[in-house]
């Protein structure tokens, strides 16, 4: 008999230690891809909200989040006037409480802002938001819980302001946020004179270093950085991404454990069986390589496993009508392949104290194992 048919006859004798061993490695696949898919998704949204038809952001130097950086809004005119540049876009960032809503996420951006115009507006219309105005716009969502209509009023903070239109956005924090005129949220937040950030268009036939080049120039406490640049280097995604893989590492490790049980008591309930395999001509490494291959084996078929359950999970979530526009997962070909190789250590980590326990039996001693 061959190696690799003897390894499919003994998984396929133990149905049930090779199910249990699957499990483990099936809920550690499922677990890392699923929390990788949640927390990318939610980045790539955040990501979105700063693009806005731009290649370039530019915020305050230094800065934990983007909620605390002040950029002030002078800087908007001086890029519009230099040639490489296309639009210059100040967008204000805000966290403010609402009755029966503790946190919500307010957009203080200019009338010329194109991101309420790629949008469904279901009451109101994009003339209603005025840059001198004090009027605000609801995403579909905060429309939803805040029970507002247009020509009614919200209550936000310290404020009561009047509803100029409802729009149903496809980015979840934007379609569950209230925008309002940069002017207004700059004094209902003591912001005066200052945004988060600035999105930047470059001019056609423009390059990014340009703009790199003469930021550190004119405004040294500034940086601006492209998109993916920005998102590569902003702390709060790569301790998102961090915390995800670790989450992940963790449910592998319990994957790991099983995966050790299930090959440990193989061997164990297999001892004699082994040493006829060695009797009729089995060397040790070929000993060795089954226990690793009955492993990887098992690895596999819990990986596929664990790849079909976080994606009709992810499918599940993203069809929940509470969760529409906030779940939107993003497992791209990194993560499956991040998954397949942690689930493949996975499995030779764990066959390791088997692999060598099994290799060392000697045949005489092995028969006569009770």
């Amino acid at each position: 008999m061959s190696l690799w048919r003897m390894i499919f006859t003994n998984l396929r004798r133990h149905r049930v230690r090779t199910a249990i061993g699957a499990t483990g490695i099936a809920l550690g696949v499922a677990t890392m891809l699923s929390v990788v898919g949640l927390l990318g998704g939610a980045v790539k949204m955040f990501e979105r909200i700063l693009r806005s038809d731009s290649e370039m952001v530019v915020f305050e130097k230094n800065v934990s989040d983007l909620f605390f950086s002040n950029v002030p809004v002078e800087i908007v005119a001086e890029l519009e006037a230099q040639p490489f540049v296309k639009d210059a876009q100040p967008v204000l960032f805000s966290i403010i409480a609402a009755p029966g809503r503790p946190v919500v996420t307010c957009f203080g951006i200019q009338a010329s802002d194109g991101r309420l115009k790629k949008g469904e507006w279901l009451q109101g219309g994009a003339d209603a938001f005025k840059d001198d105005g004090e009027g605000v716009v609801l995403g579909e969502r905060a429309a939803d819980f805040l029970n507002a209509k247009v020509g009614g009023s919200i209550e936000l903070g310290q404020g009561v302001y009047l509803v100029a239109g409802v729009v149903r956005l496809k980015n979840g924090f934007e379609n569950g946020g209230v925008f309002m005129p940069l002017l207004s949220c700059q004094r209902a937040f003591h912001k005066e004179g200052v945004c988060s950030v600035v999105t930047v268009a470059l001019a056609p036939g423009h390059e990014s270093a340009e703009v790199k080049a003469w930021m550190p120039e004119q405004h040294p406490k500034l940086t601006a950085l492209e998109n993916e640049e920005f998102s590569r280097s902003y702390s709060q995604f790569k301790i998102m991404k961090t915390t995800a893989w670790v989450v992940g590492g963790c449910a592998f490790l319990l994957g790991g454990l099983s995966v050790t049980n299930t090959m440990i008591l193989s061997v164990f309930s297999r001892i004699k069986e082994i040493a006829i395999a060695r009797v009729c001509g089995f060397s040790r490494r070929q000993v060795a390589m089954m226990i690793f291959g009955e492993s990887l084996l098992v690895s596999a078929i819990g990986t596929v496993a664990g790849w079909g359950l976080s994606a009709g999970g992810l499918r599940l979530l993203k069809a929940v009508p509470d969760l529409q526009g906030y779940v939107e997962p993003n497992i791209g070909w990194q993560e499956v392949a991040g998954a397949m190789a942690l689930a493949a250590l996975t499995a030779l980590a764990g066959a390791m104290y088997p692999a060598w326990y099994a290799a060392r039996l000697k045949p005489a001693q092995a028969l006569r194992f009770e």
